[in-house]
């Protein structure tokens, strides 16, 4: 029986691992064409700054930021810079990086997104043990949310050490861009549409802002944050071409399709390099 019991659990092993599961996503080039991972590391290797857009709730997107922060760190010193901390912050991070403080201290003293447990421990814990620089680059929220009910002009009243965690003002805006106006358009093109572009402006133009003022000659600067801020090579890009237009960069965006072995058009040329996730993979939240 002993004998017949392992021949069965034999059996099914072989079946299984003859039956391999699909992958779970597909990279593309701008153009639409499959490409390999190795190529896109590749490319982003020889790029000052990376910029990872994600879908928030993908957790594949988050195995696989991990996985090209490991890549890329093998290559060349590696700077890392996050959507999901704001500027101010920055010192508590630090403390926590260098071990002046435990995390029961840290998570109570910044304001974490409330899936960072489970999307974005891997990426603080990664860049703590390999002391991997951490940005926060983000603007506070509460300027952001002041911006959106009352333009950039409330931003005039923050104190001189307010003004360090937000980018140097007045802040530049090309309002016509097309995730700009598209903002616009899903807001009915209202007057207070134009302030909630503005209020994505000041994300854009601080986390630029952050990423300019981090870099380091000979190190890749790889930055976190959902697509919306970066595809088409707007949003955070346009600022740091305008804070920064000596740096080279690269971009990567996530979608989700339904078939992901034929890159649908209008995901063409939102990035350099498009990840495609099955929609039935499961989300973090």
């Amino acid at each position: 029986m002993k004998a017949l019991y392992s021949l069965i659990l034999g059996f099914l092993f072989t079946t299984v691992n003859a039956q391999k599961a699909p992958l779970s996503y597909k990279i593309f080039d701008a153009q639409g064409k499959q490409v390999s991972y190795k190529k896109m590391i590749k490319h982003l290797t020889k790029q000052d700054v990376v910029f990872f857009g994600e879908l928030h709730n993908s957790a594949i997107a988050h195995w696989l930021e991990y996985e090209v922060a490991t890549s890329l760190a093998e290559k060349k010193p590696l700077i890392m810079g996050m959507e999901m901390f704001e500027a101010d912050n920055q010192s508590e991070l630090n403390s926590y990086l260098n071990d002046s403080i435990d995390f029961k201290t840290f998570q109570d003293s910044v304001r974490l997104w409330p899936n960072f447990n489970t999307d974005y421990l891997q990426l603080l814990e990664m860049a703590k043990n390999n002391h991997f620089p951490l940005i926060a680059t983000n603007i506070p929220r509460r300027y952001a949310k002041q911006v959106h009910y009352g333009g950039f002009d409330t931003l005039n009243e923050a104190s001189l050490p307010e003004k360090d965690w937000i980018a140097p003002l007045p802040v530049p805006i090309d309002i016509t861009l097309p995730t700009y106006q598209k903002i616009m358009t899903m807001m009915g093109g209202h007057h207070s549409s134009e302030n909630l572009v503005k209020a994505q402006a000041i994300k854009d133009a601080t986390m630029a802002y952050f990423i300019s003022k981090n870099f380091q000659e000979g190190n890749t600067f790889l930055h976190f944050n959902g697509s919306f801020h970066t595809d088409y090579h707007e949003g955070i890009i346009w600022y740091l071409k305008h804070y920064a237009p000596q740096l080279s960069h690269g971009s990567i965006s996530t979608v989700v399709q339904e078939d992901i072995h034929t890159l649908e058009e209008e995901h063409y040329n939102k990035a350099d390099f498009i990840i495609c996730i099955d929609a039935n993979v499961t989300t973090s939240y």
